[in-house]
């Protein structure tokens, strides 16, 4: 990963802020893998859930955002990839963390748009990087068994473009369905 541009630098100073927090704090963390789909696109990754208490958690996620909105975006086509991370926050119902339970987070995309579209002249092709910041709120319910839980979600957002290097590309409301696996430490 080149560490030249100002996002990469934010991205890479905050999961080694974040990893550090949670070596060193003394309370309960959940470490696990998590993958979202919604209609044009898939979203795995790992995750850091580092509880505050009984029933307050604070959550990062670090994943790769895989993408084809089809004729959906502001192109014909459009097809891309990037990676980034998620803060938030997440609160159970229940102090025995089971359940269910609620959260807010915003996820931030560095991704690149590979695009095509006909114009008067013809087929016209190109790409596009941008920057995503996307807001969602989540809720989910949670199994625990033992040390290990699973967590099935369903969250709705919105994403915007905030950077744009090239031609616009789709944005808009986001409605995701997803899993996460774990265990608790």
């Amino acid at each position: 990963m080149k560490l030249q541009s100002k996002e990469n630098r934010f991205l890479f100073t905050t999961i080694v802020i974040i990893f550090a927090l949670t070596i060193t704090a003394q309370s309960q963390t959940d470490i696990s893998l998590e993958a979202q789909i919604y209609p044009t696109g898939f979203i795995p990754g790992i995750t850091i859930d580092k509880h505050i208490g009984t029933r307050d958690v604070f959550y990062l996620r670090v994943g790769f955002n895989f993408f084809n909105h089809r004729d959906l975006g502001v192109q014909l086509n459009e097809e891309g990839k990037g990676y980034g991370f998620s803060l938030g926050y997440k609160r159970y119902l229940n102090q025995n963390q089971t359940g269910f339970r609620y959260g807010l987070k915003t996820d931030l995309w560095l991704n690149k748009v590979n695009w095509a579209n006909i114009n008067s002249f013809g087929p016209v092709n190109g790409e596009t990087r941008i920057t995503v910041i996307q807001p969602t709120g989540e809720v989910s319910y949670v199994w625990n068994f033992e040390n290990i839980f699973f967590a099935p979600s369903l969250a709705f957002g919105f994403e915007w473009n905030v950077k744009t290097k090239g031609e616009p590309t789709g944005e808009g409301a986001i409605l995701l369905v997803g899993a996460q696996i774990g265990k608790r430490f």
